[in-house]
Formats: structure tokens, C-alpha cells, sequence
């Protein structure tokens, strides 16, 4: 019967990937109905990230306000004269401007305004595009596990908080490590594929006059641009400190009358109210602004994905504990491959997160374990259907970065598996000294 049941959850999950988008949120509710009245599998102790699906729900609002501002817009313009003053280091300088982006923001969907400005860059230097473009993709995804306004850290931090390991600890751990192992990660990007110039298939779109050089053009920049985002800044780091203020281990307020979930949730509302009376924009427009839709899709994959898997898990806790439970205890980096393999699938590092980590907290996994392996949920890379990873391919008209007819073969599979080991590895390192 348990195999019954995981055969249907696992093809729940593969026509929510065959779908697309929002299509692994409804697949997944579909999927729980299935378990339930077919099967009669209890739903009642399944895990509904509530407070996830909310948080989402509010920064959203928040950056859609900033965006409809011109915020966004702004922040691209400076990413883009960033790179166009250090073209010589685009390797390395285009990672930097998409991981901090992402980590201001909580989505890896800003890497789309940015990955343009890095194509042209590196093919004006003489670069081959496929070295910045395909880490600055990886690190534009695995950024999400140290942003701390992204769902899958608010989702984690919200699981470990019984175990001792608060917010802010899984923030120390996760931003140096990430971060460096991006460096690591450009690094061996560097090096792959041959130069720009001796590559046949770019010698020949060349001769076949398929290539252009865009010169730098300049964004119309909205006047309300700059005082949303300082609005929107300033509430992230309202969120952190105050998060700082109420845990144990600053202690600086006690019995807070408002927690940290609570915090984001009222806060990013605040802001965007703040936003919108301060610049004058449309209200009415918040909801039609890119990110706002890409959120609530993000919102109904978290829903949908979760509950299916909860269901499943709950209901045989017992005995994945008892298989899984020692080889975890036994090969603690097997947890890594769990986490990557399912985030091929689910193509979400919060849906992954609200759907394993539980689970694997519950069979016993230690909290270091668990805090280091974090990273892996951001291999959304390695299936070349990821939008901003066909962005990028869309977006190099050199040819350098291509997809193979092996489907992993593909310019952002070794950066990406490599900066995800090292983040890995260096979670341990990290965890080691502030988990324990």
C-alpha cells in the first residue's frame, strides 16, 4: 500500500512538472484528494505552511509596490553601470550583482532584467557569455537560502526554531556560505568551454551576420525609483533587527507582543502602504505588476506541493524513520542529495523545503545536518527548463550558451553541482562553529 501511495504522489508531482508553473501546486492538490478518498490516507496532521503562503503573500505586495515605483527598474540600472565599468571581471562581477539582488528581493526572478546587460558585456570584453551567464543563473537561484525574506528561509527558520537554531543563526550560516561558494563556482565557470573566439558555432553565426552589439541605453527612470526602494531596504533591515531584538540569543526584547512571522507579514504590508502613499502610484496596478503574479503562482506551488507531501510523510513517519533515520545518521551528506534531486522536480527551493524538511527533521536528522544541506534545494539548474535558465540561453546570440542533445549537458550543470557542493561543505564548516 505505501508503494501505491508514493507511486501516486510521485505522478502527481511529475503531471505538476509536465504542467508547468502553477501546474505543481494544482497537480498537488489533486494529489491529496487521491491519497484521501481513494487511498484513505488521514489528512489531518498534514503540514500546511500557512504562515509560509502569508509571508509570501506580503513581500510580494511590497516589491510589486516598488516595482509599479520604478524601484525595481532602478536597481537594474545600477547593476548594469556596475558591470559595464568592470567588463574585464564579468565572470565574477555578474554572480555578485544577480546574488544581491536576489537576496534584497527573495526571488531569483530579478536575474531576468539583469541577464541582457551581462550577455552584452561579456561579448563586447571578447568573454564567452556562457562562463557569466551560467553562474549568475545558479547564483541568482541558490541566493533564495540566504535571503532573509524568501519563503524557503522563513519556512526552515520557522522548523529549526524548536531545535535551538533561530533566524539569525541560519542567516550566518547560510550568506558567507553561499556567497563563497558562488565565488567558487565562477571560478570553475572561467574556465569552461573554449574562448569566444575559437568557438565554430559563434564564427559562424558571426559570418552569418547574426550578432549584434547593443550599446549601453539608459532606463527611464521613474522620480518615485529611488525613495521606494530606500523604503523597501529599510524594511528588510527593520525585519532583520527586529528578528535580532526578540530571539534568544540577543534577548533584547522579551515576550515580544508581535513575532517574527508576524513582523515581516505587518511590516512588508507597512512598507508597501508607505510606498504607495509617499510616490502617488496606482494601487490598482500592484496587482498586475510581474512580480506580484509570479508570487501568488509561488504561493499556490508552496500550498499545493506541501500539503501532498505532508500527507504522505505523516502517514508513515514511523517507518521512513526507521529506514532513512540511521543512514542519515551514518551519511548526513546523503540528506544534500535528497534536497537537490527533489528540487529538479518540485522547481522551487520553498515548495522543496516545506515538503522535506519536516520530513527530515522529524525522522531525527540533526539541525547542523539539516542547516548545511539547505544549499541543495536550489538545483533547479539541472533540468535545462528552469525561465531564467532558457532566459539566458534566449538572450546569447553568440550560441555560446546552448543546450546539448543531452539534455544535462548544458553550460550551467557543472558551475551550478560545484557551487552547490561547496556551499554544502562549507555549511558544515560554518554550522559547525555556530550550531554546534
Amino acid at each position: 500500500m505505501v508503494a501505491i501511495e508514493l507511486a501516486v504522489v510521485l505522478l502527481f508531482i511529475y503531471l505538476g512538472a509536465r504542467i508547468g508553473g502553477i501546474g505543481i501546486g494544482l497537480a498537488g492538490g489533486a494529489g491529496v484528494i487521491s491519497l484521501s478518498l481513494v487511498l484513505g490516507v488521514p489528512t489531518h496532521q498534514a503540514y500546511i505552511p500557512v504562515d509560509v503562503i502569508l509571508i509570501i503573500m506580503s513581500v510580494i505586495t511590497a516589491i510589486a509596490a516598488m516595482q509599479v515605483a520604478g524601484g525595481l527598474d532602478w536597481l537594474v540600472q545600477v547593476a548594469e553601470d556596475f558591470l559595464r565599468k568592470h567588463p574585464e571581471r564579468i565572470t565574477f562581477y555578474a554572480p555578485i550583482v544577480t546574488f544581491l539582488m536576489t537576496l534584497m528581493a527573495g526571488t531569483g526572478h530579478t536575474a531576468f532584467s539583469t541577464l541582457p546587460v551581462i550577455a552584452e558585456v561579456a561579448k563586447g570584453q571578447g568573454v564567452r557569455p556562457s562562463r557569466p551567464l551560467s553562474i549568475a543563473v545558479v547564483a541568482s537561484q541558490i541566493a533564495i537560502t540566504a535571503s532573509p525574506i524568501s519563503a524557503a528561509v522563513v519556512a526552515f527558520a520557522a522548523m529549526l526554531a524548536p531545535m535551538g537554531v533561530d533566524y539569525l543563526t541560519l542567516l550566518a550560516v547560510c550568506i558567507p556560505t553561499t556567497f563563497i561558494a558562488c565565488m567558487v563556482g565562477a571560478f570553475v565557470a572561467n574556465f569552461m568551454g573554449s574562448e569566444l573566439k575559437d568557438d565554430p558555432v559563434y564564427q559562424e553565426r558571426l559570418a552569418q551576420g547574426l550578432i549584434k552589439l547593443n550599446t549601453a541605453q539608459k532606463r527611464e527612470i521613474l522620480p518615485t525609483a529611488k525613495k521606494a526602494t530606500y523604503i523597501f531596504l529599510g524594511a528588510i533591515a527593520f525585519v532583520v533587527c527586529y528578528a535580532a531584538a526578540i530571539s534568544s540569543s540577543v534577548g533584547l526584547i522579551e515576550n515580544p507582543a508581535l513575532g517574527r512571522n508576524e513582523a515581516i507579514m505587518t511590516v512588508m504590508l507597512a512598507a508597501a502602504t508607505i510606498i504607495t502613499l509617499t510616490t502617488k502610484i496606482d494601487a490598482s496596478k500592484i496587482p498586475s505588476a510581474a512580480t506580484f503574479r509570479s508570487g501568488m503562482t509561488a504561493c499556490v506551488c508552496v500550498l499545493g506541493v506541501a500539503w501532498l507531501g505532508s500527507t504522505f510523510v505523516n502517514a508513515h513517519v514511523d517507518g521512513i524513520k526507521e529506514f532513512a533515520g540511521a543512514l542519515l545518521a551514518d551519511y548526513p551528506w546523503m540528506l544534500a542529495l535528497v534536497l537537490f534531486f527533489a528540487s529538479m522536480l518540485l522547481y522551487s527551493q520553498g515548495a522543496t523545503t516545506v515538503a522535506l524538511m519536516p520530513a527530515a527533521l522529524a525522522i531525527g536528522v540533526a539541525p547542523l545536518t539539516a542547516v548545511a544541506s539547505f544549499a541543495a534545494v536550489s538545483a533547479l539548474f539541472v533540468l535545462p527548463t528552469y525561465p531564467t535558465l532558457l532566459a539566458a540561453v534566449e538572450m546569447d546570440d553568440t550560441g555560446s550558451t546552448r543546450i546539448g542533445n543531452l539534455v544535462f549537458n548544458h553550460p550551467f550543470f557543472v558551475p551550478g553541482v560545484v557551487t552547490i557542493a561547496t556551499a554544502v561543505a562549507l555549511g558544515f564548516a560554518f554550522g559547525g562553529i555556530l550550531i554546534g
